[in-house]
């Protein structure tokens, strides 16, 4: 199940809202005033939902992230109990099973597969990705280490940690959100009507472009780079790779805000997963604004515990984006992905970013997309006879520079095309200030206006989402295979 979809929208949602309110109602109703605050039937209510949304998909390995969730649990109990050495044995202990599960069921094909391939033949058994997997273990092992570093309190209550690892708007494509996020909202939370009014906003502002936008440059990337690879030209290259590089963002970052929304509505507080990543000046700033609970995740747990930038930086960088590659799947595009940004993200640290202030903005831009336009190519093909394929194109290598298709892409799309870049630049925030501007100060007209643009756009998405929705066959979020 996925949130861009007529079941969850109008059937999983509501029955959901209504069981919720039903909780909520029991915990004012029936639990003394010592217990209100634990939110404890709308918890129990949010974590049923959460493991059926989980087992809709992936019945089966529902068990397997329970598992995942009592281990973490019992790690957890032990890391705020023990003291010494015991105490960091049982961080070590935790921090192994979340490494041994993830490898297993993630990379354990891929290095039987690399084994073979220089002649050692090893037997293993066929094991499909659970969704979704990746983001819960970094998010469990992020509990273990603040748990340890003392940074977040112990949780005591299973309920409670399964709420927060299981949790359905950000289970199965992040963003991944730390312990200490939410830590005090499991159990203390309260939601005004602007909170429900800006969630259910951000949900749909998600859900668009999700539906509307990505889905659509989805026809196009496949139409180039899956359906016409073979006699690809250098225009239907370009095309397909750039197609490719909006849906991606539109995908993923869609899909962070509807996780955000869902979660405001619930009362809880997601940090923000995307800032505009293509209108970075250098690598380094895509990816600070690219995914951007990942890069954190590295930054903080991997990046400065090895050194950071006081020892080894050069190693650090690129053993943080080797694992940043590895992370996002079980192939060696994916390593070469990580690797590539990794070196340019280096080099940038002894060159550009010493001058970057003196550089005309817009050249850095281009040379910017230049470079992650060449990386999500990189990205795109596992298969690197496929991928040779293309980047021959690329380079005007290919049949042909241009046939008719690339220009039927171009004409028969430029809404599309204009408004993915329009969007993919801080529009709404650009209109937020320049109301602020003309609105005049304390008038009770501004509020009322904002309230009526705000209904009359979420309105529209929605209609449009629905109608687009109907009948659709391409609808799966890029991140959940991750």
């Amino acid at each position: 199940m996925v949130f861009s979809d007529l079941f969850f929208l109008f059937v999983f949602l509501p029955v959901f809202a209504l069981s919720y309110l039903l909780g909520a109602w029991v915990d004012k109703a029936c639990l003394s005033t010592a217990e209100e605050r634990s939110h404890r039937a709308k918890n129990l209510v949010l974590v049923c939902f959460s493991l059926i949304f989980y087992a809709w998909g992936e019945p089966v390995y529902v068990f397997l992230m329970l598992l995942c969730v009592l281990l973490n649990y019992l790690a957890g109990r032990g890391i705020g109990a023990l003291t010494g050495d015991a105490r960091r044995w049982a961080l070590i202990g935790g921090l192994a099973a979340n490494v041994l599960i993830l490898g297993t069921f993630k990379y354990l094909g891929f290095f039987v597969e690399t084994l073979a391939g220089i002649g050692i033949s090893v037997q293993a058994p066929t094991i499909s990705l659970p969704i979704g997997i990746s983001f819960y273990t970094f998010q469990s092992i992020s509990y273990l280490i603040d748990v340890y570093r003392r940074q977040s309190p112990m949780q005591r209550n299973f309920v409670n940690l399964l709420l927060y690892i299981s949790m359905f708007p950000q289970l199965i494509a992040g963003p991944i959100v730390r312990y200490g996020t939410v830590a005090h909202e499991i159990g203390d939370r309260r939601v005004s009507a602007g909170d429900l009014a800006d969630g259910i906003y951000r949900f749909l502002i998600g859900l668009g472009k999700k539906v509307i936008l990505a889905n659509q440059l989805s026809e196009i990337s496949d139409q180039f780079l899956v359906n016409g690879l073979n006699h690809l030209t250098t225009t239907g290259a370009w095309l397909g790779v750039l197609a490719f590089t909006f849906q991606i963002y539109f995908d993923f970052s869609g899909y962070s805000d509807m996780a955000i929304g869902l979660g405001r509505c619930l009362g809880f507080h997601f940090n923000e997963n995307f800032n505009h990543p293509y209108c970075c000046r250098s690598i380094t700033e895509f990816w600070r604004r690219w995914h951007i609970s990942l890069g954190s995740f590295f930054r903080d747990y991997v990046y400065i515990p090895m050194g950071g930038n006081r020892r080894h930086q050069a190693v650090n960088i690129l053993v943080v984006w080797f694992l940043t590659g590895m992370w996002h799947g079980a192939s060696w595009n994916f390593i070469i992905w990580g690797v590539y940004f990794g070196l340019i993200v280096m080099i940038e640290k002894y060159t550009l970013l010493r001058v970057i202030d003196r550089i005309p903005r817009l050249l850095l831009h281009v040379y910017s997309m230049l470079l992650v336009v060449v990386g999500w190519g990189i990205f795109y093909f596992d298969d690197f006879g496929q991928m040779v394929t293309f980047f021959r194109s690329f380079v005007g290598q290919g049949k042909e520079f241009t046939d008719f298709v690339s220009q039927s892409a171009v004409t028969d799309n430029f809404w599309l095309w204009t408004v993915a870049i329009v969007l993919s630049m801080p529009v709404r925030r650009g209109l937020g200030h320049l109301f602020t501007k003309i609105a005049p100060e304390g008038g009770v007209g501004a509020p009322l206006a904002v309230l009526l643009a705000r209904t009359v756009v979420s309105a529209a998405i929605l209609l449009l989402s629905v109608a687009l929705l109907v009948g659709a066959t391409n609808n799966a979020f890029i991140y959940t295979r991750f």
